[in-house]
């Protein structure tokens, strides 16, 4: 396997993997992780009143690793492209699916608005002018994958893609921006702090047409977040203040940011950065699953626990080896 492919892989596994390691956590506050589960520090069910995900079982993923797979499908399938209107229409049909099946775990915020609006007949050119929150960071790796950090106006075209119809605001692209231009820059072999220094100077000069909103900027809280990762020594005393000064919620400046904290203070050890992710409350799974792409990038699969891994592997179905090879093959 070719350093590239190891990139790949290592994105896609960590991705799911810290995705299934938060579904039993998401949306729960620090103190209610503690009382149910005690410190997570592997796969765990869920338990029977979780907000979003109720008796899930260990090693489920959610819409975090399933709509990373749905952009990873119409990747291949429009030859590195996606197509708005067929996006759209697939987030809409895998909505319907998880409705049909009675599961709580949904879309989030921007992009169930975004999708009533298609529903209703909106343009789609249009729909995503509110979306601030993480729903297209969550799922853009595979354009990361797909699309080499040299050419910034290719890899910026192709990120917008993938967050127009529901993230069409300059805070929806740029937090899209920085995962991808870091899991890509880890594809060329750059360590995980190198990625995320270059990601940070790179994504600002980035042109969108995106919505400008007052939201506080992603980069810049990212930048705040990491100098916040090197202040405290101690994992609770830096636990506890990336809660309180960068927030844990489902806006991109606050779970983008906690990403970036804990693939920096934990850039050697990308399993840990992991477990902390999804005992930090809130957007747990969301925030463990951008990390575990991030580091993965340039650790590669083996930074993560294999016997983790395949149980992910198993109880959700995946072939994450054949989506990389497929994304692979379109990076030029």
């Amino acid at each position: 396997m070719t350093r590239t492919e190891k990139g790949a892989l290592g994105a896609l596994t960590g991705l799911s993997l810290g995705d299934a390691l938060g579904m039993p956590t998401q949306s729960m506050s620090p103190a209610a992780i503690h009382e149910a589960y005690g410190r997570v520090d592997t796969l765990r069910d869920a338990i029977a009143d979780q907000p979003i995900a109720p008796g899930m079982p260990a090693g489920a993923v959610t819409d975090d690793t399933e709509q990373a797979l749905i952009v990873a499908e119409l990747i291949i399938d429009g030859k590195g492209h996606i197509d708005p209107k067929e996006f759209a229409k697939r987030l809409l049909a895998w909505e319907d699916d998880m409705k049909s099946r009675g599961s709580l775990d949904l879309l989030g915020p921007s992009t169930k608005l975004a999708l009533e609006q298609v529903r209703q007949g909106a343009d789609i050119m249009t729909t995503g002018r509110t979306g601030t929150t993480n729903g297209a960071a969550m799922r853009v790796t595979p354009v990361g994958i797909a699309n080499r950090p040299k050419d910034t106006r290719r890899l910026a075209n192709r990120i917008y893609e993938s967050c127009q119809v529901t993230h069409d605001t300059v805070a929806g692209f740029q937090s899209a921006a920085l995962i991808a231009t870091t899991v890509s820059l880890g594809l060329e072999g750059m360590t995980v702090r190198r990625a995320l220094q270059e990601s940070l100077r790179l994504v600002p000069a980035m042109e969108t047409s995106g919505a400008w909103t007052p939201k506080a900027s992603v980069p810049a809280r990212a930048r705040q977040a990491i100098r916040l990762s090197e202040e405290f020594s101690d994992e609770g005393d830096f636990e506890r203040h990336l809660i309180e000064d960068c927030g844990t919620s489902v806006e991109s400046n606050e779970s983008v940011a906690a990403a970036f904290a804990l693939s920096w203070r934990f850039s050697d050890d990308p399993q840990s950065a992991l477990f902390a992710a999804v005992n930090l409350g809130g957007d747990t799974d969301t925030i463990a699953a951008m990390t575990g792409a991030m580091t993965g990038a340039s650790a590669g699969p083996e930074a993560f626990d294999p016997t983790l891994c395949s149980r992910v592997a198993s109880v959700s179905h995946l072939d994450l080896q054949k989506t990389a090879r497929g994304l692979i093959a379109l990076r030029q």
